[in-house]
């Protein structure tokens, strides 16, 4: 676990699923995901399950806690990509950011990676803002690399190296 002013950065729990079924079925946290919002908790179950028991070498991802609530997940899904989701009732708190960069110092103190990266909607202008302050920089971009619903979405990949 790790701790920071206002959050609690833990483990994937089976009590979660509320809290994340929250989230994830909700169409503004979900605008900008590689999936569409969650329609049912079977769905988010499954989610859940996955992040539990993804395996530590493929993995580390954290769910967010505050005031003893879930209210968000970060971390590598896939390491080494970095991702963050937060409920909108917390954006444009400071939240996103306290997270990431405890995220990104866990990763950089207990992974062998040499950089960390992010797929990233181009619409998203509050996660790429949020990911140029912590030093990621732009790899490359692609057209129509995920298809939600009927849209096709766009992606510009990102970068951060290990500090040496």
């Amino acid at each position: 676990m790790i701790t920071t002013p206002r959050l609690k950065l833990r483990r994937a729990q089976a009590g979660d699923l509320d809290d994340l079924h929250r989230i994830l079925s909700n169409p503004d946290a979900m605008r900008y995901w590689d999936t569409l919002p969650h329609v049912d908790k079977a769905q988010t179950k499954a989610f859940l399950d996955a992040t539990i028991h993804a395996p530590p070498d493929q993995s580390d991802d954290f769910m967010l806690e505050h005031q003893g609530r879930v209210i968000g997940k970060a971390g590598c899904w896939r390491i080494p990509e970095i991702g963050i989701i937060l409920h909108p009732d917390y954006w444009g708190k400071g939240l996103a950011s306290e997270a990431l960069s405890a995220a990104i110092l866990h990763v950089f103190d207990t992974l062998p990676v040499e950089s960390l990266t992010a797929d990233v909607d181009p619409r998203n202008t509050a996660s790429l803002t949020l990911l140029n302050r912590f030093g990621f920089v732009e790899t490359g971009r692609a057209e129509k690399t995920v298809l939600l619903g009927n849209e096709w979405c766009d992606s510009v990949y990102l970068e951060l190296r290990r500090p040496s």
